[in-house]
Order: structure tokens, then C-alpha cells, then sequence
């Protein structure tokens, strides 16, 4: 008696098992790629600044390597997910999806980040002096996907009793220099960023300090890691760590990279660190 007809060609099983080898396949080999969120904006400007960065990871870890700034934060996660990235720079609630989504390894951490702050900046001459005064005004997040420069804003003014869906006006303008020059220009009457680029800005005549002034900071909570992908060979990802752990302030060329970086020292990073983020992230609906 013949066997039952299954519907299928005898040759299907060998296209499925073709399939599943295919996507086992590490991608193919290359220069590794290294994305960062656009926390100061994503323009051809911004990644020729972080050429010296480059550079510097090239001959510590001896790959060629690029440098990608993708146009958004979720861009940078699904890149580590499809693995058009191999490492990548993420802010917390950025790392706590890639990690969910795509198993990505948290690799090392500038010392700040794990105090790290939100400002909420208005122009000097505004009359907002606490969160209570934003009630009726217009109001800039960064990106939706940005820890800095929306999820713990928005918890900020939340637990002052406001409630950014009601009592106030708001819009993303993608990155936190975004934000920064919008306040300045008086685009909108208040925003939240990312205290280091706010500090990098004004430092460095981005943008006008006499114009803008900080109004409230934040509690610390935990921001910034630089990840790698699931499934990156594991000698690349110590080669990159130690690179980041190698640096050190107040030597020439590491100053260089370091003032890229906005940083003075890099340390591990564990996962566990995250789980505030992922609660805040949940409660709030982010995630």
C-alpha cells in the first residue's frame, strides 16, 4: 500500500531546509557597521565630525569600519535586528527594544549614563519657572523613541501633575539639537534634551546660552549603551569594548574621541540595569 499524499513536492523540504540554513548565515563580510541614534540630528555633517572615531575603533580593532547614522531610533534598531548594522550606540529605551526584540548584547557605557538627566530648557526671557507652568503651552519632545528626550520628560511632568496629553501642546522634532534650536528660536516655548548635547551645544556656539535656560532637571536614571547585534562574533565584540574601555581622559588623541563621545570613561554594561526603563517604558505604554 503507497504511502499517504501529503499535498507536498518531494522537493519542498529541501527548499525549507535551504531556508533555514540561509537565515543562519551571518551577514556578509564586510566593514562592520556601526550605527547611533540621531540623539544630535542625522546629517552628513554629523557623521564626517565622528571621522576621528572611526579611525581610532579601525586600528583597535583592525576591521575597516562604518559609521552609519540612521534616520531614526527605531531605523537603528531594526538594523540591529536585520543585521544591516553589527554594532550600535542606543539610548535606554531604545536598548530595552532591540534587546526584546532582537536579543542585542549591551557592551559598555559612558560612567554619566548611569546618572543620567533630562533638561527642560525655555528661552531665558520666558515666564515658565517650574513643570506647573507649562500648562497651555507649546512643547518639544525629541524623539518618541528617545529615553532623554521624551519617556522620562513625560514621567517628569506626570508625577508634577501634568498631563502632556491635556494640559499642553506638543510635538517630536527627532533629535535633541532639534529640540534645542526650536526652544532658541522660540519655535516652541519650552522642550526636554539630553543634558550633554545641551552642554555641547552651548559650549560650542550651536546654540546661543544667553537665549535658553534650564528650568528643571530630571532625577538620574540610567541612559545611553553601545550594543552589538545577536549573533556578532564574539572576539569583534570585546575587540569594541575594550577599545571604549580603553580610553582615557586627559590623553590627547583619547580627548578627541572622547569629546565625540561626549564622555570621560567607558565602563561595562549589564542588562539588568535597564529594568527601570523597561517598567517605566511598560507603564507609560512605550514599549
Amino acid at each position: 500500500m503507497s504511502a499517504p499524499r501529503t499535498g507536498r513536492a518531494p522537493w519542498a523540504g529541501l527548499i525549507l531546509a535551504a531556508a533555514l540554513v540561509a537565515a543562519a548565515v551571518p551577514a556578509a563580510a564586510g566593514p562592520i557597521r556601526i550605527g547611533m541614534v540621531p540623539d544630535a540630528g542625522a546629517t552628513q555633517v554629523s557623521v564626517e565630525e565622528k571621522a576621528p572615531l572611526r579611525a581610532y575603533l579601525e586600528k583597535a580593532i583592525g576591521e575597516p569600519v562604518e559609521l552609519v547614522i540612521p534616520t531614526s531610533y527605531n531605523a537603528t534598531v531594526e538594523g540591529l535586528g536585520n543585521a544591516s548594522l553589527d554594532i550600535a550606540y542606543l539610548g535606554g529605551l531604545t536598548y530595552v527594544k532591540a534587546h526584546a526584540r532582537y536579543g542585542v548584547v549591551p557592551l559598555v557605557q559612558r560612567e554619566e549614563d548611569q546618572q543620567f538627566h533630562s533638561l527642560f530648557i525655555t528661552p531665558a526671557d520666558a515666564p515658565i519657572r517650574s513643570l506647573a507652568d507649562l500648562r497651555g503651552k507649546r512643547f518639544a519632545f525629541g524623539d518618541i523613541n528617545s529615553t532623554s528626550g521624551h519617556m522620562f520628560p513625560y514621567l517628569a511632568m506626570s508625577k508634577a501633575g501634568v498631563d502632556p496629553e491635556k494640559d499642553l501642546s506638543y510635538r517630536y522634532t527627532g533629535s535633541h539639537a532639534a529640540t534645542v534650536k526650536a526652544v532658541e528660536a522660540g519655535a516652541v516655548d519650552a522642550g526636554a534634551t539630553d543634558e550633554t548635547v545641551f552642554r555641547e551645544m552651548t559650549r560650542d556656539g550651536k546654540a546661543d546660552p544667553a537665549k535658553l535656560r534650564v528650568f528643571y532637571t530630571t532625577p538620574a536614571f540610567v541612559d545611553y549603551v553601545w550594543v552589538a547585534r545577536k549573533g556578532l562574533d564574539p572576539g569583534v565584540r570585546a575587540a569594541i569594548a575594550k577599545a571604549f574601555t580603553a580610553l582615557a581622559s586627559g590623553h590627547g588623541d583619547d580627548d578627541k574621541i572622547l569629546a565625540i563621545l561626549r564622555g570621560k570613561r567607558f565602563v561595562p554594561a549589564g542588562d539588568a540595569e535597564y529594568d527601570q526603563v523597561r517598567v517605566i517604558a511598560g507603564r507609560l505604554g512605550l514599549l
